[in-house]
């Protein structure tokens, strides 16, 4: 028995096939180095970046003096979550969001609760695997993220405080076209993390839930490919 009433998967599967890769960063590949036919067991080398796929991201991702991976404390991954859906506002694949977009959320729903982690459902997670979640033609690299100034009203209003994280189903909490990754800075400070290439939203609750990223901790790592559960009570 558990002491919540359900598990919910929010990582994509992660394929070669199919796993969109950020550009520029290295190939993903399988290789079978050992089959049971001929060895007895079934083995494949894995080869991809620490974030690509679903995955977190650690301070040292962008601050040279942040916490690497296995600095971080396991209550770091591990934070309460809110949900907010901006979808109808991301066909506009530059969309920012905004201060308005949290503090309509909370009317609804109430404050969001300080160290948690909030998640950005642009409706992105619908495109994995697909060509329209990198872009073609002039839409490439375009996609939804945080505008700055949201997350420093986050920051100075302890909302994200010292252990929280940003959440989002795109490659990461910034803009595509924000090429200095202003709110990648702004959060990796502290103990603070990302959760990047989320999937499966729609079965994430508005609020309520804890999310947990799970997987390989690597010595001196940027963060790491990840399998985030969402544990609803």
């Amino acid at each position: 028995m558990t002491p919540f009433g359900r598990i919910v998967n929010l990582s994509h599967v992660h394929d070669p096939a199919t796993t969109p890769l950020y550009p520029g960063d290295p190939a993903f590949e399988f290789e079978t180095v050992a089959e049971i036919a001929a060895d007895g067991y079934f083995l494949r080398y894995v080869r991809q970046g620490e974030h690509t796929g679903t995955h977190w991201g650690a301070p040292a991702h962008f601050d040279p003096t942040g916490l690497t991976a296995d600095e971080l404390d396991a209550e770091d991954l591990f934070r309460p979550a809110v949900k907010i859906d901006v979808r109808e506002r991301c066909g506009d694949r530059d969309y920012a969001i905004t201060v308005a977009d949290l503090t309509a959320w909370e009317a609804e729903y109430g404050r969001i609760p300080d160290e948690a982690a909030v998640v950005a459902w642009t409706g992105w997670d619908a495109k994995w695997g697909g060509p329209d979640f990198v872009g073609v033609g002039e839409s490439f690299g375009h996609q939804p993220g945080f505008a700055p100034e949201t997350v420093a009203w986050l920051l100075a209003t302890g909302r994200l405080g010292r252990r929280g994280a940003l959440g989002i189903d795109t490659f990461g909490p910034d803009r595509g076209i924000d090429h200095e990754y202003r709110v990648s800075r702004m959060v990796y400070r502290e103990h603070r993390i990302s959760l990047e290439c989320l999937g499966n939203l729609a079965a994430l609750p508005v609020t309520g839930a804890w999310v947990l990223a799970g997987g390989p901790i690597y010595r001196g790592g940027s963060g790491g490919p990840a399998g985030v559960v969402a544990l609803v009570p």
